[in-house]
Parts: structure tokens; sequence; C-alpha cells
């Protein structure tokens, strides 16, 4: 599953017929997703102990590549004439250059690669959507350069290869155990979200691609420090042995770790990086904001949750969290451009994973695990359905989706699954916020501040956008709706898997969640029978909620309604008492006088970058 994606990346770098890159694609697509359903067979927890090659070698291998890696990053840096690139890859490099100097004949683990529970549940969500995403990016860009944007120049089989290549590094992420193979991985996404932000090589592309790498190379240096200081504490250089260690020893290695992870998830004050993003094509939105880059971040936040439970560490760490969600949530009301909408929900809904991490008490982690399993489904959705929409309106404007349930019934439907997974009941994401408000009021009561004003913000933003999808003010307009196969197959999966998935939650908790719980905490966490049976009737309830629009841009009459004057022969249109036309316009609440993106996003960084130094302070403090 790791080295499978890398080949086809390989192999995809080289086709330049669409014809067989689609039946490349669909094929290794179809494999990794049958490989990741397969895993949840195999028993668990499992290590994987030994390779033909010797670790050393290996090792010395994944130094070689990183070395590569490094010397591209370096003459990126000194292209762009950014030399704050060119110093932290040095200050990386050397770093780990030293390290393997020093103790490389000593640097084994005796299990390079371990798989658990949550290590299943990321790799499904890797595989199917992840591979949904590759799919739906089939038919995306071949219309993104055929029709849509002609000016950027077409390198769809580089673009294609770095997607399988990062999902290879993901699936590495996932399964290392050895914190060097882990930060290699790490790396290589780093590298692949720095092109893919880049790829249609614009200004504005560049620079937001550059910003990236800097943010992201930063939390790669904390990383390598962790592991450097983490192995001369306990001469150990496994993630399974950190998580095991005494706190006193792993708290500073840790808090670096969860340093990097914070960065890797866009948390404040780093979020500009994922914000940036969307100037890339919708397939690289969805990749880094629901299924891979992002999930990276908080992942690595949760494995660490039990070293920083009940520390300063894991308090600030919460607290980064937890101004996030509501910062993000905040600016998401702010503006009408859908892609940024997600990107904000995307920062705000990370943030209370990491606010899980920081608590780390079985019930938050069970909370934590459970908002990465609904957030990658829904969030992935709307992003592709998002894609859509522009290339079919030719607009990314909430204002400009006033009656897609006319003019594209069935991405409108889709649509409006996605927001009611991330915020109605009985769909996943209510459930994990409820869990995560419980989990706060257990251990660190007033922290439940954020999150209830910002739960509060989050309904404003998606009931506002519904309504607009719901509108319904002149008659339905002449679009094209047809689908390319690929993306017929990602968006009705990921539509099927977002109510699936919220249908048997109870299964997927008790089959994968409560199992890694309780073997991280030594006790489980589940919801009750009367609630699950409560659940269960919602979503019979809910079911019938989309099934009622299949069909509803047929043979609907859409009647004029009274306009307080005179109507005019527009539906839109009406004679005042003055007697004149008048416009009927309806526009959603941005609160903008209120707060602004700008405002929120000065205030946040501030306030999570005090937080940060706080922790790092603190970890080092207990060394001394």
């Amino acid at each position: 599953m790791i080295l499978g994606p890398f080949a086809a990346g390989a192999g995809l770098l080289c086709l330049r017929l669409d014809r067989f890159r689609r039946i490349l694609v669909g094929a290794v697509t179809v494999a990794i997703c049958c490989c990741a359903l397969a895993l949840t067979s195999l028993p668990a927890p499992v290590g994987v102990p030994g390779f033909p090659l010797s670790s050393h070698h290996i090792n010395l291998l994944m130094l070689l590549i990183e070395a590569g890696m490094g010397l591209y990053v370096v003459y990126v840096g000194v292209r762009a004439r950014h030399p704050l690139i060119v110093a932290l890859m040095l200050a990386q490099a050397g770093l780990m250059f030293w390290f393997e100097w020093t103790h490389g004949s000593h640097l084994e683990a005796g299990q390079n690669l371990f798989l658990d529970k949550f290590s299943v549940i990321m790799a499904l969500i890797n595989g199917l959507v992840g591979g949904g995403i590759c799919l739906y990016a089939l038919g995306y860009m071949r219309e993104y350069h055929e029709v849509a944007h002609r000016e950027v120049a077409d390198r769809r089989p580089f673009f294609f290869a770095l997607l399988f290549i990062f999902m290879g590094a993901m699936f590495g992420i996932i399964f290392s155990n050895n914190l060097l193979w882990l930060f290699l991985f790490w790396e290589i996404t780093t590298l692949c979200s720095f092109l893919l932000i880049g790829y249609t090589q614009t200004e504005q592309a560049r620079k937001n691609a550059l910003h990236a790498l800097v943010i992201n190379l930063a939390g790669g240096l904390a990383f390598a420090l962790g592991i450097v200081w983490f192995y001369r504490q306990t001469g150990s250089i496994e993630l399974q042995t950190l998580i095991a260690s005494k706190k006193s020893l792993v708290l500073l290695p840790a808090a670096l770790l969860c340093f990097a992870g914070i960065t890797k998830s866009a948390q404040l004050p780093f979020s500009s990086w994922l914000l940036g993003a969307m100037v890339a094509p919708t397939p690289v939105s969805a990749l880094l904001h629901s299924s891979t880059m992002v999930k990276a971040g908080v992942y690595l936040v949760l494995r660490l949750a039990p070293v920083v439970t009940g520390t300063p560490v894991g308090l600030m760490v919460a607290l980064v969290g937890a101004v996030t969600f509501l910062v993000g949530s905040l600016a998401a009301i702010t503006t009408s451009d859908a892609k940024k909408v997600l990107a904000w929900s995307t920062v705000a809904n990370l943030g209370l994973i990491v606010l899980c991490g920081g608590i780390g008490t079985s019930s938050a982690v069970w909370a934590g695990v459970l908002l990465i399993i609904f957030h990658a489904v829904a969030k992935c959705l709307l992003f592709l359905c998002v894609g859509i929409v522009e290339h079919k309106l030719h607009s990314r404007d909430i204002e400009a989706m006033s009656g897609l349930i006319l003019n594209l019934p069935r991405v409108a439907v889709m649509m409006l699954i996605g927001m009611a997974g991330m915020f109605l009941a009985p769909f996943g994401m209510l459930i994990s916020k409820w869990a995560v408000l419980k989990a706060v009021v257990d251990a660190f009561p007033a922290l439940s501040v954020f999150i209830v004003f910002g739960s509060a913000a989050t309904l404003f933003f998606w009931v506002k956008w519904m309504g607009k999808l719901l509108e319904v003010v002149r008659p339905r307009l002449d679009v094209d709706g047809r689908l390319d196969p690929g993306e017929s197959v990602a968006l009705y999966g990921l539509s099927a898997a977002a109510f699936l998935s919220c249908l048997f939650f109870p299964l997927i908790s008790s089959a994968f969640i409560e199992p890694y719980v309780a073997g991280v905490f030594g006790e489980s966490v589940a919801m009750s029978h009367g609630n699950i049976i409560i659940m269960t009737i919602m979503m019979v309830m809910v079911m019938l909620f989309p099934l009622s629009f299949i069909n509803y841009g047929r043979g609907v009459k859409v009647m004029d309604a009274y306009l307080g004057g005179a109507n005019m022969q527009s539906s839109v249109r009406f004679l005042g008492s003055g007697n004149q036309a008048q416009d009927v316009t309806m526009n959603n609440y941005y609160l903008r006088d209120f707060f602004s993106e700008a405002w929120l996003s000065r205030w946040g960084v501030r306030s999570a970058a005090a937080m940060l130094g706080v922790m790092l302070g603190l970890a080092i403090w207990t060394v001394l």
C-alpha cells in the first residue's frame, strides 16, 4: 500500500494519453481501495519486524532520498530568493545528517511498521476518500485544461503522479512506527503539497506554494529536533515507545512533534498556508483539506495524546485548538467565496480534533477519531461539488448558487447531504461535537465556551448556504448537468459514504475506535443503547430528505410571489409605490461590520503564537 502508489505515480508521469491514464488510475485506485478494506480483517495491533534488507540499509536509502529532496528545496529557495526556505532546509538536513553520522549504526527499530485499529481507520480514509479524489480528477482536469483554463499549461501526467505519490506517503505516515521513516514520508507530503499548490504556475500560485513550504519546513525542523532529543533520552526511535514512555522523559519531544502536527494541520498561527492552497485545482483542495495532508497533523497529535494529557503542554495544545475552532468558525461567516468557507471550516474542525488531542482523555480521543472520519467524507464531498459548480456556473460565489436545486439538482442534493453531515442531527459531526463538549466539560470546563460559540457560528454559515441552494427566485437556467464517469463515481460514492458512515456509526465505533481507545487508555467509551436507537430512527427520517429532491428540477412550476407592488413579467421585478421598477434581491448576512476576516486572523494568530511559545517554554522547563 505504500510502494504501490509510488510505482503508479512513476508510471503516470510517463503516460501522455488520457485513455491509458484513465485505465491506470482506475485500476490502481480499485486495488488501493480493496487493500484498505482488506486491512479490516487483519488482527490488530500487529507489528512488521523484518524486511529483506537490513534496517540500516533502508535508513541509508531513505537518507539519500531526503538528501535529494533537500537539494531540490534549497534550489527552490535560491531560485525564488527566499533565504528562510534555504535556512530551514539546511538546518533540518544538517541535523539529520549529523544524527545519521553519529548514531547511524544504532538507529534500528524493533518494529518499523505498525498496524492498529487507528491505522486501519486512517488507511480507509486515505484509500477510499483519496481514491475518489483521483477518479474525480480524471474528468475535472480534462475540463479544467480544455474548457475552463486553457491558459494554464497542461501538465496532467505530473499532476496525477503527485496525487499518487502523496497517497503513498500518507500510507507511510499511517503505518510507520520508526520515527525516521515517519519523518521521510512527512517531508514527502510537504514537497508534494508545494508542487500541487503551485501547479498553475501563476504568480499567486507560486507565492502561496512557497508560503506553504516555509510553514511546513518549520514543522519538519521541529519534528527532526523531537526525534533527536527522544533518541538521546531513551535510545529509541519508535513511536510506540515514545507513547509508552514516562512523561518526564519525553514531554519535550512530544511537544516538538505536536508543534509539527499543528503546522501540518494548519492550526493558528499557521492556517494561512491552507487558505492559500485554494489557488490550486479543486482535487488538490480536496486532497489537502479533507483526506490527507491536514489529517497527518491531527493523526500525530491524537497519537501523542497519552503523553501530553494532564500536562501544561497538553493544555496549551488544547487552547490552540479551541482558539482555532472559534476563529475559523467566525471567519467562515464573513466570506462568500465557497472554497474559502470550506477552508475556514476545515481549519475550525481540525481545531476541534487538536483540542481533543490536547485534552488527551479516553473520551476526548474517541471523539477526535470520530471527527476525523465524518469530516473527511463530508468535507471532501463538498469540495468536489463546489468544483463542479464552479465549472458549470463559472463562479464559486455562494450568492451565485441561488436556486442550484433547480439548475443542478443532483449536485445540489449532494451538497446538501455534505452540509447536513457537517452539522445536522443525527449526522456524525454533530454527534462528535457533542462528545467533544462532554469530554471538555469533564476535563477543562472553561474551554466549553469556545465550543459553544464556535458551534453557533458553524450553524450560522452552514444554514445560510443551504438556504441559498434551496432559494428559488427565478426560472430554471439552462445548465449542462452532465458529469464525467469518474466525477459521478466519486460524488455518488462519497454521498453514500456520508450516509452509511452515520448509519453504521455504532458498528464503526465498536469495531475500530473503542478497541483502539481501550488498548491505549485501558478503558473505552461508547454511546448508550437508547441514543443509538434514537439516532437510527432519525437516520431513516433523514434518508427521505434527499429522495424528495431527486426529480425536483422536473415539473416544478415557479409561481410569482406577491412583492408588495404590481408584479411585472419577471418574477423578480415589481412596480413600487413610486411607479418605479424594483428588483428583488436576497443576500446572506456576512456580519463584516462586526468582525472581519483580517481582524479575526490577526488576533487569532497572536493568541495561538503566544500559546505555542508557552507550550515549548514549559516543555523545556521540565527538562531543565
